[in-house]
């Protein structure tokens, strides 16, 4: 069976739920976090090492500014309500991608890394104004700015997933089948499963089933 150590996540379709369901897009992302939070736990429980969430991309600051504020209002409010929860399970946060966010946010992100930095269980990357092409051009900056040659070793370094291993598997709910600029170099040999269900209707048993046709699926990165 394949070794899975890092699962990377596009949680799509909460907005589409929430007009769906309750007439309102942000009751979507509210119904969103309670499945990053069986998520989790499920990780925890398949003993998988790393999780990467696709929280907030660089192209979603096109959305509607009271869309954007209440799902960053929802960010503080699981960060100061969970942290401590999360810390307890040894749970280590990680924030990926550009923080120009108000200072109580960029403080409880920082103070939410502090706090689980030691923690070994589970390594959760929240990709958070994140956009895969810059995350690149940034890093071949810094090996220009340090007169280093330019190859794969040398360019993986600078990512903002350095400690991470790529991930081996990318889950995409939603029905929609496309990266959206989303770790574009780590994903080069993940396996993509494309999930019909919204985000806020995934489930454990969704979550296992693809877990369970990834180990089954022969590997062969390029040979026979």
């Amino acid at each position: 069976m394949n070794p899975l150590k890092h699962v990377a996540i596009i949680m799509d379709g909460n907005g589409r739920w929430g007009l769906k369901n309750k007439n309102t897009r942000n009751e979507g992302h509210k119904a969103g976090l309670k499945t990053v939070e069986k998520i989790i736990k499920e990780t925890i429980n398949q003993e998988i090492r790393y999780l990467t969430l696709y929280t907030f991309s660089t192209e979603n600051w096109k959305r509607p500014k009271k869309e954007i504020n209440y799902l960053f209002n929802l960010l503080e409010n699981f960060l100061i309500n969970k942290i401590d929860h999360l810390n307890k399970q040894n749970i280590k946060l990680k924030i990926i991608g550009n923080r120009n966010f108000s200072n109580k946010l960029n403080k409880l992100l920082k103070l939410s890394e502090k706090k689980t930095s030691k923690n070994t269980t589970l390594q959760i990357n929240l990709a958070l104004n994140y956009g895969s092409k810059l995350e690149i051009v940034n890093a071949l900056k810094k090996i220009n700015l340090n007169n280093e040659k330019v190859n794969e070793k040398n360019l993986s370094k600078y990512l903002l997933t350095k400690d991470s291993p790529d991930p081996e598997m990318l889950i995409r709910t939603g029905n929609t089948k496309r990266l959206s600029n989303f770790l574009l170099w780590q994903l080069a040999y993940a396996e993509i499963f494309f999930e019909k269900k919204l985000w806020p209707d995934f489930n454990e048993k969704d979550y296992i089933k693809i877990i369970k046709k990834y180990k089954k699926i022969k590997r062969n990165f390029g040979k026979i």
